[in-house]
């Protein structure tokens, strides 16, 4: 029996008030950043790996199937308006294509073959990694991704929520957060959800940063593509020269970034 799929603690839910649902669902969400913290060693090790590759030219596919490939997704995109990478620097692919982002695709995740294919329309090279992230560690389209890329000379990792998992043996560098039974039980969207998430956010954040992406502790390539985060921009920039409020937002305008308008300010005041 997975842990992902054993039953859950919680018995006759139907009959909670939804006030004890509630406390319920938290106590379970509990058990989430213990278990990632202990997998800190091997989320290092990963990271450590996929810096050096990202330097040389190589990139991040995710590749996953239901919650876990929607999730791959939503780190990835969101790399791009937070840091001010390519789109193609951190890919997220999801059985089923872009249709099963908001439909499950019947039997998408079934097919061994179909994520090296969809990994080949981004092209690839022995600097590129792929995460493989299925919290069952048993999805077909997933495990035939990284086994495709391992041979083919990628990096391979996962982010699986049961021990010894055939997708944890497959790639290089596993990391197995085991969670426990869901509180509905195999509801991985849940707290195996959870942890992937929290995974993700360790991996793109701590990767964006060794890249140079981040100075101090700001986002300064952060895409200005709305009011909120123009003014974020314009109050950063204030911090770092002293400008006041119009003339710091007129400079980041100009400049196009937080990075570039503080390296305008200074150059301009040699």
């Amino acid at each position: 029996m997975k842990v992902t799929e054993s039953s859950s603690h919680y018995e006759n839910l139907e009959k909670m008030e939804v006030a004890e649902l509630l406390q319920h669902i938290n106590e379970e969400d509990h058990k989430v950043a213990p278990a990632v913290k202990d997998k800190i060693s091997k989320i290092t090790d990963l990271v450590e790996q996929i810096v050096p590759r990202m330097q040389e030219g190589g990139r991040l596919f995710y590749i996953g199937a239901g919650t876990s490939g929607r999730l791959g997704i939503l780190d990835a995109s969101e790399c791009p308006p937070t840091y001010g990478v390519p789109h193609d620097w951190v890919i997220g692919l999801i059985a089923g294509g872009d249709a099963a982002i908001r439909k499950a695709v019947e039997n998408a995740e079934d097919d061994p073959n179909q994520a090296w294919v969809d990994i080949q329309d981004y092209g690839f090279s022995e600097m590129d990694t792929v995460i493989g992230i299925a919290a069952s560690g048993t999805t077909p389209y997933v495990i035939g991704g990284v086994k495709m890329a391992r041979e083919k000379g990628l990096l391979t990792g996962c982010i699986t929520c049961n021990p010894n998992s055939p997708l944890a043996q497959a790639v290089e560098y596993p990391i197995e957060v085991v969670v426990g039974p869901e509180f509905v039980t195999g509801s991985t969207r849940m707290k195996s959800g959870t942890a992937q998430k929290l995974v993700l956010n360790m991996i793109s954040t701590t990767v964006m940063i060794k890249l140079g992406r981040v100075k101090g502790n700001k986002m300064v390539d952060m895409q200005l593509s709305n009011a909120k985060l123009v003014d974020r921009g314009t109050k950063m920039i204030m911090e770092a020269t002293g400008l006041a409020y119009e003339e710091a937002k007129d400079l980041l305008l100009t400049q196009g970034s937080v990075r570039n308008a503080t390296e305008f300010y200074y150059k301009s005041k040699v």
